[in-house]
């Protein structure tokens, strides 16, 4: 019998250990394959940057959410308490409380600018549907978590942000007081809410994780996309990912962890509401309750429909109802995009018309965030009404026409043209 062993992988490397560990367990080669040989295209721009720093930034989330979770108590008569001995008396808690905290917004920055990107650059196209679906995903993954995590402070605006919320979906006809009344635990915001509240937001985070496994394995199979939007036709048009990609987004990283320690050591709360360094108090109602600013688009979308819908003085649906409807429906209109925009050219590079529409949208979405931090009164109603109206016609309406009225600009013939001749 031969003393050949049986059943051992390949491997090329040279070191013993790292050798004996990859015949057995082919990790190394793996890595090597899909992170160091990966043929990338070889135009990537600093956009392309924001898919590393927002897995570094979840690694980051998830390391200091397990430490605070040491020391916090999910009860309503210690959280405040227990929150402010996290940033007074455990060593460097204040430090691991601020980067959690301004984590969250870091986080929400970084996913926004990659999924302007991919809106630019077409990356939502075929072949990369369902990469752009668990893109959006991840996405409401991130909004439930930040949410939950809002709460668990228990100020003042975490109890009424709680409070608000959940009375939405109150709304839903039949099962929406069950709904509520089950997401509380009881007939109130109390005990309960906050025990689900912290479960459910230590969670999360590990299924993130997971559904961000899934995103790359997506991302590797079907390839990246491109300024060009041209896929890769030959070895002239790509690069090995490292060392090329590795030593550009270890750049990109340490910048956006730069950006990110001005917050954390200068700025701490800024992004945060002073109110929420007030115990929560149930019989005291805040002058103006707001969400985080990461809501605040959705939040003004929320608030657009301020009328009931009623057909000869029958009352069809309810201003409450919209709302709610057409808040999960600004999220639904991009987990339909691909299908919406039909467009064979990916890139806005060559699509002049749509550029214009892209940067209104921009507008339009910046507008949406000033007016859901404003109070519910006029002139800000009225320009929330017509921003979502625009926010849902540029999805539902522009998008559908342009395929048939655009005229396109020349395109390259391959990524290699593109990069010589720059076009």
């Amino acid at each position: 019998m031969s003393k050949k062993s049986v059943g051992l992988a390949k491997s090329n490397y040279k070191n013993p250990v790292i050798k004996w560990v990859d015949q057995r367990l082919p990790i190394f080669t793996m890595l090597d394959k899909e992170y160091g040989q990966f043929p990338t295209p070889k135009n990537f721009n600093y956009l392309w940057n924001f898919g590393p720093i927002l897995v570094v930034t979840l690694l980051i989330m998830i390391i200091t959410g397990v430490f605070l979770a040491m020391f916090y108590t999910s009860d309503i008569g210690y959280a405040f308490e227990s929150v402010e001995r996290i940033m007074r008396d455990v060593n460097y808690g204040w430090l691991i409380r601020y980067i959690h905290m301004n984590g969250a917004s870091m986080f929400f920055i970084a996913v926004y600018l990659h999924m302007a990107r991919g809106l630019y650059y077409g990356s939502y196209k075929q072949p990369r549907e369902l990469l752009w679906m668990t893109g959006i995903i991840i996405l409401l993954l991130m909004m439930a978590t930040a949410f939950m995590g809002y709460v668990l402070p228990w100020g003042q605006m975490s109890f009424w942000g709680a409070t608000v919320i959940t009375n939405l979906f109150s709304s839903i006809p039949l099962f929406g007081e069950t709904i509520v009344t089950w997401m509380w635990g009881g007939f109130s915001v109390n005990n309960a809410t906050l025990n689900r509240f912290f479960a459910l937001h230590y969670l999360l985070p590990f299924v993130i994780f997971a559904v961000v496994f899934l995103h790359v394995v997506a991302l590797h199979i079907t390839g990246s996309n491109n300024p060009t939007g041209i896929e890769i036709q030959d070895e002239r048009d790509s690069v090995p990912f490292h060392p090329y990609y590795t030593a550009k987004d270890l750049f990109g990283i340490l910048v956006f962890l730069l950006f990110f320690s001005i917050f954390i050591f200068y700025v701490p709360d800024y992004l945060g509401h002073p109110d929420n360094y007030t115990p929560a108090n149930p019989l005291v109602t805040p002058a103006h309750i707001v969400p985080e600013w990461y809501f605040l688009p959705f939040y003004a979308i929320l608030r657009a429909v301020t009328a009931n819908i009623s057909f000869f003085g029958v009352t069809l649906m309810d201003a409450k109802l919209g709302g709610v409807l057409l808040m999960f429906g600004s999220i639904f209109v991009l987990f339909i995009l691909p299908w919406l925009d039909t467009s064979p050219i990916r890139s806005t590079k060559y699509r002049p018309l749509y550029k214009f529409f892209f940067l209104f949208l921009i507008i339009d979405l910046l507008t949406l965030g000033y007016v859901g931090g404003q109070p519910a009164e006029q002139p800000y109603i009225l320009i929330g009404q017509i921003a979502t109206a625009y926010y849902f016609s540029h999805f539902l309406v522009i998008l559908p026409l342009l395929v048939k009225f655009e005229k396109t600009s020349p395109m390259p013939k391959s990524i290699h043209d593109a990069v010589t001749k720059n076009i």
